[in-house]
């Protein structure tokens, strides 16, 4: 039986998501709770990956066992043995050819910004002591959604077949004494969020223009965007199925 799960983590303790020969990862702690807890050996495959040092508020994998779970038993069992820093909200009966990671319809990701000191701030947000224009940012991220090919904000030699995303949202707002980037799209590619809201910022910092931004969307040239920002600012927030 194929069954999802969900859960959540705070990334950093890990090397992100993805099994890695020498470093933790959030794939291999669960995949060895699950082996224990299911007297099975347990391979999970995941929605995506993130890098290290990334959040998930919600995050999905898949995983085969022969038997039919006790849900409910099975979830605090889980929770009481993985680490603090990953939480399971429920695990899932699905069809035999679901596929957490091709399955997924749309995923969206959140950066977060303070601009300024705070000792409970330093691993969930960017630092940012710099005042930002929200409504520059929010400009220039309205942009993102007249393009499909994103390669000059996609990590070099990163092995895909193709470089065009559909981002359906691309806004800042303020909570509290946060800036936070939300985007949605159908897929991501490898440390596009970071490049992007890079980018963005040096906008706000009036760098580059509303019209550069455009044109280093058009240009398919990493180099020329902007640096990637901090991965302890970014979180998977929300993946959507159209079963689930």
């Amino acid at each position: 039986m194929r069954y999802f799960i969900e859960f959540a983590y705070k990334g950093t303790n890990y090397h992100g998501w993805q099994y890695q020969p020498n470093a933790s990862s959030v794939q291999e702690t669960l995949n060895n709770a699950l082996t224990v807890l299911l007297n099975s050996e347990i391979e999970s495959t995941g929605a995506g990956r993130t890098d290290a040092g990334v959040h998930a508020r919600q995050m999905y994998a898949h995983f085969d066992h022969d038997s039919e779970l006790d849900i409910p038993v099975i979830i605090h069992k889980l929770n009481s043995f993985l680490p603090k820093d990953i939480a399971v909200f429920n695990v899932i009966p699905v069809q035999s050819d679901a596929h957490a990671r091709f399955d997924a319809m749309k995923r969206t990701y959140e950066y977060h910004i303070h601009c300024f000191k705070d000792a409970f701030e330093d691993d969930s947000s960017w630092q940012h002591l710099q005042e930002l224009d929200i409504d520059l940012m929010n400009q220039a991220s309205k942009q993102l959604l007249a393009h499909t090919d994103f390669q000059c904000f996609s990590k070099v030699n990163t092995d895909v077949n193709t470089f065009n995303c559909r981002i359906f949202e691309a806004e800042w707002k303020k909570h509290n004494n946060r800036l936070v980037f939300t985007i949605t799209a159908d897929r991501f590619l490898r440390n596009m969020v970071r490049a992007i809201v890079g980018t963005l910022v040096n906008v706000s910092l009036h760098k580059i223009t509303l019209e550069e931004f455009n044109t280093i969307l058009e240009s398919k040239d990493r180099n020329k965007a902007g640096a990637s920002v901090p991965a302890h600012g970014l979180y998977l927030t929300r993946i959507e199925y159209d079963y689930i």
